[in-house]
């Protein structure tokens, strides 16, 4: 009797090792929901270009385990899509990753899919704070406007600025962006003089800024998201005569993004905006990207949502290396908190606390370079942590 027990557990050992075998070498299906279509197109554009660079430099194999991506279409803003994409690609693609996640309201929507499906969540772009709070599953490679307002912040009172006008698009992002200026400004002694939040995609800015013309401050402090409301606000600015009037324009990186630079034209000029990426930025790492990105996709710029999407793979890599393959969130999690590496950005680090990305953020002019629009780096905060989180 004891023989046959013996053999019969020895039996269910080697079936579960083998089973635990399988599991690590089948194909890994990491789903990536992102806006194809529509407005923000641009967007899905980019990080998928930033993503298939990473894979073509380092293979589709990771931990021996073919890595599978299945792209889906939210088309924007649109949270109930978003979710119902999350949900099929855990149920019929048998994804074990989510990732992508342009926009703030998708990525809400999604998070509690990633908790109910117990899968990791790694968001490339959706930069409101609290989105990490949202689900314990989620890791965000990209950015959040605290982390990026606040510099500016810092920035433009020390260089003379006092009186400040904001003007932000009025969603999470915009908020967020607006509420940090607002408080490290007013800390460090400036006067806010007003305020205004104006729709996502707004095609025509110019009330809203004689409303700032009219106030007379140093400087107005933009937040829109990247697209065609920086190309309309960067004219209306010029328009209206701000620049004469002697109001600095100064923002977030998203209002000077590469991939409306040309659009925008020499409206942009000398605009000083704080952001954590620059195809300009000047190291080896971002040479070389720059370069690869160049000869891959001849027509495009690579922008920060392309180095998000190539930051997320590297991620997603070197999480997959340590877990020997498993990609469920507890081992993933546990992998990725407090990973370091030097992206095209410059040194980043997971926060082991947060799970949001620890970047330097940068102080940066448009200037012309070679006859090309570029956001110039002059200044360097180290470090940055989101301060939404920080309590800064």
């Amino acid at each position: 009797m004891q023989h046959l027990v013996k053999r019969v557990v020895t039996t269910l050992i080697v079936a579960t090792a083998a089973t635990w075998s399988l599991a690590q070498t089948r194909d890994l299906t990491i789903g990536v929901i992102l806006p194809m279509s529509g407005p923000f197109a641009a967007h899905g554009k980019q990080i998928t270009h930033g993503i298939n660079l990473y894979v073509a430099e380092h293979g589709d194999t990771v931990a021996g385990r073919k890595v599978k991506l299945v792209i889906k279409d939210d088309t924007g803003i649109a949270p109930a899509v978003a979710k119902r994409h999350a949900q099929e690609l855990l149920v019929n693609d048998k994804a074990e990753i989510l990732a992508g996640f342009s926009l703030t309201p998708n990525a809400f929507s999604a998070a509690p899919v990633a908790t109910q499906g117990k899968v990791p969540m790694v968001v490339l772009n959706a930069a409101t704070s609290s989105i990490t709070e949202k689900s314990p599953n989620i890791l965000r490679v990209s950015m959040t406007l605290p982390q990026n307002a606040m510099p500016m912040a810092r920035w433009a009172w020390d260089n003379g600025i006092k009186s400040v006008y904001t003007l932000v698009a009025d969603y999470g992002p915009g908020h967020d962006a607006e509420t940090q200026f607002h408080k490290t400004f007013t800390q460090l002694g400036g006067k806010i003089v007003g305020s205004v939040r104006t729709p996502v995609n707004t095609p025509d800015y110019a009330p809203f800024l004689q409303r700032v013309r009219d106030a007379k401050p140093d400087a107005v402090f933009f937040f829109v998201p990247n697209g065609e409301d920086n190309v309309a606000l960067a004219k209306g600015y010029k328009e209206r005569g701000l620049e004469q009037a002697g109001i600095k324009a100064i923002a977030t990186g998203d209002v000077t993004d590469e991939e409306e630079l040309a659009a925008m034209g020499d409206s942009a000029l000398g605009m000083i905006t704080s952001y954590h990426y620059s195809q300009a930025h000047d190291s080896p790492e971002n040479k070389a990207f720059v370069a690869a990105y160049a000869k891959a996709y001849p027509k495009d710029r690579p922008n920060f949502m392309a180095a998000a999407g190539y930051d997320g793979m590297h991620l997603i890599y070197r999480a997959l290396e340590k877990t020997k393959g498993d990609a469920s969130a507890a081992a993933f999690l546990a992998a990725a908190k407090g990973m370091k590496w030097t992206s095209p950005r410059g040194p980043v680090q997971i926060d082991p606390e947060t799970r949001d990305i620890i970047q330097n953020v940068y102080i940066r002019k448009v200037e012309k370079i070679g006859g090309v629009l570029q956001n110039v780096e002059f200044a360097t905060y180290e470090a940055v942590k989101d301060p939404g989180k920080s309590g800064q």
